[in-house]
């Protein structure tokens, strides 16, 4: 029987562009190509996780607003089951717009779920009896801590795609067994990675990591510590390779639960994907080169 994931958290319409340099201000250029996708931490690892196999449902806000078929439209297509956390509301999805440069370094500009009304969140009892594991992204914060709260008390693992630090973020730490965190995530009163790395432990996290991009990713784990180094590849757009990486280590550590193999198997999953644009053009190419792995 497939692994079950449920992600919990955003999805955005993203509209990303491919340009010879980033603008600046009162600058107009001209973009050489555009992609409009779906996106957002907790939607594009979704996606990931359900592409490489496995069974997944995301709860996010859609709404009945027209474009949020689009992110209907690719639920289906990945076989994803949605849980909309705003089934009637008129309000359109968060958009945002990536730029890409020819080094494959990017700017984002995203509206989050910034001002969007969500009410309180039902947790789904019958999809968490089944699921392997959980993520939440520390977006529409009530509904992670509603279900990180509830897995952690079903003992499905709860891992958490730290970001950045929000609101509600301490509270919502309380329920997370592993915490895979990007180099922009401090807690209050913290200045370096050790200090983070020793917030998130007195928090009851058991398995930490923090990305830096292409450099060595760090981890701590009850068993131990050290450094995971991430393949080197020719990058051409590294647009969603956090997310990428947080779905592939949540399909891996559903089968395993092996922090650090799956952390590994992730990070070379997601540096691949920084040799394609946008966030699906690695799929084709992994699915023809290693259709193996993908069950």
């Amino acid at each position: 029987m497939k692994v079950k994931g449920i992600f919990v958290g955003l999805s955005t319409i993203d509209i990303i562009y491919t340009v010879a340099g980033h603008p600046v201000p009162n600058q107009k250029i001209a973009a050489e190509s555009q992609q409009i996708i779906v996106g957002g931490p907790a939607t594009n690892a979704a996606i990931t996780f359900a592409f490489l196999g496995g069974r997944t449902t995301l709860v996010t806000p859609a709404g009945r607003h027209a474009l949020a078929s689009v992110i209907k439209e690719d639920c289906s297509r990945f076989a994803i089951e949605l849980i909309d956390m705003v089934p009637d509301s008129q309000q359109p999805p968060p958009l945002s717009s990536v730029w890409v440069d020819h080094e494959g370094q990017r700017s984002v500009v995203s509206a989050n779920a910034v001002g969007r009304i969500i009410p309180p969140a039902i947790v789904d009892t019958e999809q968490l009896g089944e699921a392997s594991v959980l993520m939440v992204d520390g977006h529409a914060m009530q509904a992670c801590h509603a279900w990180a709260q509830a897995g952690k008390a079903a003992g499905v693992p709860v891992v958490f795609d730290g970001g950045s630090w929000k609101p509600g973020t301490d509270t919502l730490l309380r329920n997370v067994d592993v915490a895979i965190c990007s180099a922009d995530f401090l807690p209050p009163g913290c200045a370096s990675e050790n200090d983070v790395m020793d917030y998130l432990a007195d928090a009851g996290v058991r398995s930490i990591a923090i990305t830096h991009g292409a450099s060595p990713i760090q981890y701590l784990s009850v068993s131990a510590s050290g450094v995971i180094e991430v393949p080197k590849v020719d990058c051409l757009d590294t647009t969603g390779a956090g997310d990428v990486l947080h779905g592939a280590f949540c399909f891996h550590y559903a089968h395993s639960n092996v922090f650090e193999d799956a952390l590994r198997k992730a990070a070379i999953l997601a540096s691949k994907s920084c040799r394609y644009r946008g966030t699906r053009e690695w799929m084709p190419a992994f699915a023809a080169s290693a259709p193996a792995t993908s069950n």
